[in-house]
């Protein structure tokens, strides 16, 4: 399916000139939704992904799924204050700021395989962050998966060692 057609770009949010690519336009349309996330589920299960994890907050929307699909666990990675046990946290820089991310310190056990899974790929600020808790805890990162890429921002190189998957890119 070609979901960039589901996709809205919004000019200048947050902040001028960014243009957002929203995915609530794709998450409305059940067909859309249902495809893509069973393609993201494809790719997990094919890496063999014991757990998927998803940063905070658009990455709960296709994390979640993506484990109920494929029958595996879900590991929320939050931004900082929001855990109640003890975490693991890092501080990453984002395409227009700054941001910290936590892990419970139990989420991961050593040599569990997982996938990442989060909406966008831009500078890859969020997804080395959430990579650095997941391997800090001992977990083998497997792949990372995104509804879209920004290539202009060149994220991807950041991902080198690791098998990345995109639904949708932006040049």
């Amino acid at each position: 399916m070609d979901f960039k057609p589901h996709i809205r770009v919004v000019p200048d949010f947050p902040e001028p000139g960014i243009r957002f690519k929203d995915i609530t336009t794709l998450l409305q349309n059940g067909e859309a939704f249902h495809a893509a996330i069973d393609e993201l589920a494809d790719f997990s299960r094919l890496a063999g992904a014991d757990v998927i994890a998803g940063p905070e907050a658009r990455g709960f929307v296709l994390a979640a799924p993506i484990a109920y699909a494929l029958q595996v666990g879900f590991v929320p990675i939050r931004k900082a204050g929001k855990l109640p046990r003890a975490t693991e946290s890092v501080s990453y820089a984002l395409e227009y700021g700054k941001d910290s991310l936590e892990i419970h310190q139990d989420s991961i056990r050593p040599g569990q395989r997982v996938v990442v899974a989060d909406d966008l790929l831009a500078t890859g600020g969020t997804v080395i962050g959430a990579i650095e808790l997941i391997e800090k805890l001992g977990g083998i990162v497997v792949g990372v998966a995104f509804m879209i890429e920004l290539t202009y921002l060149n994220g991807r190189e950041r991902l080198k060692n690791y098998e990345v998957l995109s639904l949708v890119t932006f040049s």
